[in-house]
């Protein structure tokens, strides 16, 4: 690893720090003036300058950690001790001068403070996989394997690692495999709700009515989420929402030169390249069961619909953004094939 792709100078930009951190796939940079330690800028740190009305084109400075963890390098501290101890998934290696000589990361995906969530999860799983034929022609989507599981068994896995172990599948297309597939998995709670016809990404909600009475997870069956669940919820909670979607920062770029217009029709500006950034629905949601009465019986709706009926009643829906790294969606072919690469 060139250490380079984990420092950026004071005078970046939070967007161009976004750009750097999804480029390194560990969730933080460090700010350095020369070689000189002055900060580390952190997803969670971008999140809660944009929930917080931050502008993307501010200095990352505005938004980062003056005061971050590190080692001296005279230190006979174990660095994977240490950030263990302290909570962090990364640590600079400083000399004297407190100029960045190396940085550690820790092998595993993260080390959380959080507590046992212990809510229910609902897997929207009843599509046909129209978009990764010929594969749903044999399997149901909930089936494809991942490396060696299912995409629904590492879902549910991810879940699990913050104390949720009751799940609820809305199943229809190939349910039958599906129920079979599940039916001894000891280590989780597994019950299925059926649809009798398709219903959409919502429809299927309004057949748990009278199983979940309290604040649930929704996520589709074909993504997985790689962040802090507990941090989720609390802020679902703290926003008194009665949806929240977990939505991803996605940065685009046009690799031409554009032009813009004035009024007369004539070139007023010329940009090379720009770059734009959108906040995208990921597929994941905390929700709470007052949604429910949203979701019309037995028809076809999705999910946006019913935020959006929710909205226009003037409930609160909340988004939680997460790093564009964090996500991973499989709905079509060649979404598949990277997430299948990921997972070896």
């Amino acid at each position: 690893m060139d250490l380079k792709e984990y420092i950026i100078d004071p005078s970046t930009s939070i967007l161009e720090a976004m750009n750097a951190i999804n480029k390194n796939s560990k969730g933080i940079v460090y700010i350095c003036d020369g070689k000189k330690l002055k900060g580390a800028l952190s997803d969670g740190n971008i999140r809660r300058h944009i929930l917080s009305g931050g502008s993307l084109d501010a200095k990352a400075v505005d938004a980062a950690n003056l005061k971050p963890k590190y080692l001296l390098q005279s230190a006979s501290e174990n660095p994977e001790k240490y950030m263990h101890e302290v909570c962090v998934t990364s640590v600079p290696i400083l000399n004297a001068k407190q100029e960045v000589l190396a940085i550690k990361f820790l092998d595993s995906q993260g080390v959380y403070d959080y507590k046992e969530l212990d809510i229910p999860v609902v897997i929207m799983a009843g599509g046909k996989g129209t978009r990764l034929k010929p594969f749903t022609n044999v399997l149901p989507k909930p089936l494809i394997p991942i490396g060696e599981k299912t995409i629904t068994e590492r879902i549910m896995d991810n879940f699990a690692s913050f104390g949720c172990h009751a799940f609820t599948m809305i199943v229809n297309y190939k349910r039958n495999l599906i129920k079979t597939y599940f039916a001894d998995f000891p280590e989780y709670k597994v019950s299925f709700v059926e649809e009798k016809d398709f219903l959409g990404t919502a429809g299927g909600l309004k057949l748990i009515s009278n199983k979940i009475d309290s604040t649930f997870f929704m996520i589709n069956c074909d993504i997985l989420v790689d962040d802090n669940y507990y941090e989720i919820l609390k802020h679902h909670r703290d926003s008194k929402a009665i949806a929240t979607m977990v939505c991803a920062l996605r940065n685009y770029s046009v690799p031409y030169g554009t032009v813009h217009l004035d009024d007369t029709g004539n070139i007023n500006n010329l940009e090379e390249k720009p770059q734009y950034s959108f906040l995208v629905n990921t597929g994941m949601y905390v929700i709470e069961p007052e949604l429910l009465e949203y979701v019309p019986e037995n028809a076809f709706i999705h999910i946006t619909e019913v935020l959006e009926k929710c909205i226009k009643a003037g409930e609160t829906v909340s988004m939680y953004p997460v790093s564009e790294n964090a996500w991973m969606d499989m709905g079509e072919m060649d979404k598949l094939e990277n997430m299948q690469k990921s997972f070896g």
